[in-house]
């Protein structure tokens, strides 16, 4: 079971913008930002982190959420 939980979609929702905006901001893959999204992912790179938190205004505690 995963325990860490990406919530990429619900700040892309508040921010009003969608996967294929993020990927070209970001410069990432649709395919790579899907599998980040559907927490299939095994690492990210903290530089593409970087990137997305810059892109969307937000902390990486915004998307990345622990969960026991």
């Amino acid at each position: 079971m995963t325990k860490i939980v990406v919530n990429l979609d619900v700040v892309l929702a508040k921010r009003k913008m969608s996967m294929t905006e993020l990927a070209n901001e970001v410069g990432v893959t649709m395919a790579n930002l899907s599998v980040l999204k559907n927490n299939k992912a095994k690492a990210v790179r903290f530089s593409t982190l970087e990137k997305i938190c810059e892109v969307l205004d937000c902390q990486p505690g915004d998307i990345l959420e622990y969960r026991k």
